[in-house]
C-alpha cells in the first residue's frame, strides 16, 4: 500500500495573502511618490468593484434560499428550533448596535475628505451620487415597500436590486420548505449553483490584489498619506470591538449559562488557530462539532444549532458590516439619519446570513448592504480592500466562537448536561 504524496507547501509569492499585502504597499508608494501615475490606476479598483457587483444578487439568493430551506420541516423541529433563531437573531442584533456604537463614538471615517469636500472630485460622478440619492429623499412609505416587488422574476437581478432579491429569495425558500422531501432535489440544485456561485467568487477575489492596488495608490495620491492613519483606526477599532464583544457579551450569556467564556476559549485553542490561519470558520467546522459533543451536548442539537448558526449567527460578520458602512459614510461625509442606520441594521442582519467561511463573502454582502443607502457612495468601496483581508480572520474567528457559545447555551436550555457537567468537561 503506497501513501499518497506530500503535497509541497505553495510558494509564498503565489498566496493570495502576501500578494494582497505586497499589492497594498506597492499602491501606497506609487501614490506618495507618482500621484499622477496613481490617479491613472483608478480603473482596476473600478474593475473589481465591478466584478463585484456582478455577484452580488446570486450569492444573496443562493445563501439566503439554501439557509432557510435546508432548515427541513419548521413543525417538526419544534421547540429546538423556536429556541435557536431567538438566540440567533437576539445576539446578532447586539452585535450590529455594538458595532453600531463604536463606529459611531470612536469616528474612525472623520477627517478622511476635508469638510465640504466630495470623496470623488470628478463633477460627474458626484452628480451622478447626487442623482442617485434624490429618488430615496422622494419615496414615502408605501412606494418603498411597492418598490421592494420586481416588475418580473429576472428583473430583480437584471436591476441589481437588493430588496427585490431578498424578497425573491424569501419566496422560493419557503416554497421549497412547504414541499417537504419533494423539495430536497430543488434544494440539492440551488446548493449546486451555490457552489458553481461561489467558485466564480474564488476566480474573482484572485484578482483582488490589483483592485487593492488601485485603490491604494489612486487614494493615496488623490487624498494624502494620511488616510492610512484613519483605516488603521477603522482595523484597531474593530478588532477591540470583537474582542469586546467576545469578552462581555458572550461572556455574560456563557457566565449566565454556568461556564466560563476564557475556559471555552482554551479548550477550542486548536481550532481557533485554525480559522486564524485559514480565515474561515468553515475549516475548524468539523472540529467544533466534535468539541461540543465531547462537553456533552446532544449529537442532534450539535448537528442543527452548529450548521445553522453558520449562516444565521454570524456576530463578526455583523459587527464589520456595521462599523465599515458607518466609516464609509464618515469617510465620504456622507450624513445618515437614525432611520437610514437602522434601516442598514435591518438590511445587514438578512444579507450577512450565509456569509460566513466563503472567501470575499463579508466584502460582497458589504457593497449589497450600501446600495439599501445610495447616498454612500460604493465607489468608495475600495477603500476597505486594502484591510479587509486582516480583517476578515478577526470576522471568522468572532462567529467561530458565537456559534461554539450558541450551541453549549442552546443545550443547556434543552437540559442536556449540567452546569457541573459542563465545566467539569471544560477542565479536562
Amino acid at each position: 500500500m503506497t501513501s499518497e504524496p506530500v503535497k509541497p507547501p505553495q510558494r509564498w509569492y503565489k498566496i493570495l495573502y502576501v500578494q494582497t499585502i505586497l499589492a497594498v504597499i506597492l499602491g501606497i508608494a506609487i501614490g506618495v511618490f507618482f500621484p499622477n501615475i496613481g490617479k491613472q490606476l483608478k480603473p482596476l479598483s473600478d474593475g473589481f468593484i465591478a466584478l463585484i457587483k456582478m455577484m452580488i444578487g446570486p450569492i444573496i439568493f443562493c445563501t439566503v434560499v439554501h439557509g432557510i430551506a435546508s432548515l427541513g420541516d419548521l413543525r417538526r423541529l419544534g421547540r429546538l428550533g423556536v429556541k435557536a433563531f431567538l438566540y440567533f437573531e437576539v445576539v446578532s442584533t447586539i452585535a450590529l448596535v455594538v458595532g453600531l456604537l463604536v463606529v459611531n463614538v470612536l469616528k474612525p471615517g472623520e477627517g478622511f475628505t476635508a469638510p465640504g469636500e466630495s470623496f470623488h472630485a470628478d463633477a460627474n460622478e458626484l452628480a451622478t451620487s447626487q442623482t442617485a440619492a434624490q429618488p430615496s429623499k422622494e419615496q414615502t412609505t408605501v412606494d418603498f415597500f411597492l418598490h421592494i416587488i420586481p416588475k418580473t422574476f429576472v428583473s430583480a437581478f437584471v436591476s441589481g436590486d437588493l430588496l427585490q432579491v431578498l424578497l425573491i429569495s424569501i419566496l422560493v425558500a419557503v416554497s421549497i420548505l412547504s414541499m417537504g422531501e419533494h423539495g430536497e432535489p430543488a434544494l440539492r440544485s440551488i446548493e449546486y449553483v451555490t457552489q458553481i456561485i461561489f467558485g466564480v467568487m474564488n476566480i474573482v477575489v484572485r484578482v483582488a490584489p490589483l483592485g487593492a492596488l488601485g485603490a491604494m495608490s489612486y487614494t493615496v495620491s488623490l487624498h494624502g498619506i494620511g488616510t492610512l492613519e484613519r483605516l488603521l483606526l477603522l482595523m484597531v477599532g474593530f478588532y477591540l470591538t470583537s474582542a469586546l464583544f467576545i469578552l462581555v457579551v458572550l461572556g455574560g450569556i456563557a457566565w449566565f449559562s454556568g461556564f466560563s467564556i476564557f475556559r471555552f476559549l482554551v479548550f477550542i485553542r486548536e481550532e481557533i488557530i485554525l480559522v486564524l490561519g485559514t480565515s474561515s470558520s468553515e475549516t475548524a467546522l468539523p472540529g467544533l462539532m466534535k468539541k461540543t459533543q465531547e462537553l456533552g451536548c446532544s449529537k442532534a442539537t450539535v448537528q442543527f444549532v452548529i450548521p445553522t448558526g453558520y449562516s444565521f449567527n454570524l456576530d463578526g460578520t455583523n459587527i464589520y458590516m456595521s462599523m465599515a458602512a458607518i466609516f464609509l459614510a464618515q469617510a465620504t461625509n456622507t450624513t445618515l439619519t437614525l432611520w437610514e442606520q437602522v434601516s442598514l441594521l435591518a438590511i445587514a442582519m438578512l444579507t450577512s446570513k450565509g456569509a460566513s467561511g466563503v472567501t470575499g463573502a463579508g466584502f460582497v454582502t458589504l457593497a449589497a448592504t450600501l446600495q439599501v443607502v445610495p447616498r454612500i457612495p460604493i465607489e468608495a468601496l475600495p477603500l476597505l480592500l486594502g484591510i479587509d483581508r486582516f480583517m476578515s480572520e478577526c470576522r471568522a474567528i468572532t462567529n467561530f466562537i458565537g456559534n461554539g457559545v450558541a450551541t453549549i447555551v442552546i443545550s443547556r436550555w434543552e437540559k442536556e448536561l449540567t452546569a457541573e457537567t459542563l465545566r467539569e468537561n471544560l477542565q479536562k
